[in-house]
């Protein structure tokens, strides 16, 4: 069996749904769809809550009824008459629930109730529209079997467990249609997996029942070997190892959370993803399959801070290192490259919330330097140090452009280099007219 996820804009309106539900019957074969909320929805079930936060129930009211209004228009289009009674009876209920929130002490977790909705609307109307087309369809709610533990990490057991036995009472079906996103914590509440949210969901899922595969459809054409935005003739990478996809993804790729894949991994189940637009598209398969000797992609990671120690204490010591790394786990602050020399460390972080308090502490060990609004750039392939040139071509392909930091090791797959903001465009471009020109 295929996991199948269709993103926001997949099922943005009343005839991308049809499109969808066209795509996953296709085939003929028996799958489980995960479905993100429609495009728009969770931005303004957001907006709703900061209404709800700020105590003021008119101006949620009036986001609420604008809300309810698309989805009206959206249901019309799409059901015919006798599902509509349905739908408009399940949505009724849920917009109920919303309004419930009014004029009441209201925190992160009524947020969380409230943006979980989106989920449920998307795939209550999909529901209905595959029963209207006479498909056995099965509505697994994920709020049933998704669930993290104490640490907001998926519980794997518990969610393979609830899974099958939900399957089987389900019986054999041709669709499954559940939520991606939502889940519920270990205490009980509703809660969301946050980091790559349905994309997340998708792999949990095919990972517990061990799918054949796992298909993310968006509305872009897979990996490409640049930043389109930046860079012009891009290319969809047609495969990509797993630590490839991951690599690209920490380091600037949007299409794909780093984490996404992990748990496909795990039972090495290929990920592929596509495009709901273009679906005769090839896309881009991830798996445990290596293309030798070939530079991939390049990616770019805004945003990063440079922190640069100094320290004579540093030469012929044991234990610096440690010690200057306790201190970015002490402020939960993680870091993404690290080079060293003798009386020296540099390193990078991409969240700064904390970087006074961390400099403080760096103090004492050293000369302390910043630099600010820098760029990783990231060039994935197959990057095993027996092979020979690739490091030479990245160098040559930057002649032109002042690196701050190169990290060459740490991965098979990748060399990580560290530029200033408004060297961005012209190391992207260089790279490619060198790599894949």
């Amino acid at each position: 069996m295929k996991v199948l996820k269709f993103g926001g804009t997949s099922v943005g309106t009343a005839e991308r749904i049809k499109n969808v539900a066209n795509l996953i019957l296709e085939d003929g074969q028996s799958k489980i769809v995960v479905l993100s909320a429609m495009s728009g929805t969770t931005n303004t079930l957001l907006e709703i809550s900061g209404y709800y936060r700020l105590q003021n129930a008119v101006g949620a009211s009036e986001v609420i009824v604008r809300l309810e209004q698309k989805y009206s228009g959206v249901i019309k289009e799409l059901l015919n008459e006798e599902y509509q009674a349905k739908a408009k009876q399940v949505v009724k209920g849920i917009f109920e629930y919303i309004r419930s929130f009014a004029n009441r002490p209201f925190t992160i977790y009524e947020e969380k109730c409230i943006v979980a909705q989106g989920e449920l609307l998307s795939t209550n109307l999909m529901n209905l529209y595959l029963q209207q087309c006479g498909i056995k369809v099965a509505f697994m709610p994920a709020l049933e079997y998704m669930r993290i533990d104490k640490n907001a990490e998926p519980d794997f057991n518990y969610i393979e467990t609830q899974l099958k036995k939900m399957l089987a009472e389900a019986g054999e079906q041709q669709i499954y249609v559940t939520q991606g996103f939502i889940c519920r914590n270990a205490y009980g509440d509703i809660d969301n997996l946050q980091r790559g949210g349905s994309d997340y969901s998708a792999s949990i899922v095919g990972a517990a029942i061990r799918a054949e595969e796992i298909q993310i459809w968006t509305d872009i054409d897979g990996m490409h070997n640049n930043d389109p935005r930046f860079v012009e003739g891009t290319k969809p990478v047609r495969h990509l190892h797993f630590d490839e996809a991951a690599e690209l993804a920490y380091f600037g790729a949007k299409i794909l959370h780093p984490t996404c894949v992990t748990p496909a991994r795990m039972y090495n189940i290929p990920v592929r993803l596509l495009n709901t637009m273009e679906p005769s598209a090839p896309g881009t398969m991830i798996s445990n399959e290596t293309e030798a000797g070939k530079i991939k992609a390049v990616a770019a990671k805004d945003g990063i801070t440079s922190i640069r120690i100094k320290s004579s204490r540093m030469l012929l010591a044991y234990g610096f290192m440690r010690q200057v790394f306790e201190i970015f786990e002490r402020y939960k602050t993680s870091i993404d490259l690290v080079t060293t020399s003798e009386v020296g460390v540099s390193l990078t972080i991409d969240n700064d919330k904390h970087l006074d308090e961390i400099l403080n502490d760096l103090k004492k060990f050293g000369s302390v330097t910043v630099d600010k609004d820098m760029v990783i750039i990231c060039v994935v392939g197959d990057m095993k140090w027996d092979n020979l040139g690739f490091e030479s071509s990245v160098v040559e392909a930057l002649k032109d452009v002042p690196v701050r930091m190169i990290s060459y090791g740490g991965s098979n797959y990748n060399i990580s280099l560290l530029i200033k903001k408004e060297d961005k465009i012209k190391a992207l471009k260089s790279l490619s007219a060198h790599l894949f020109n």
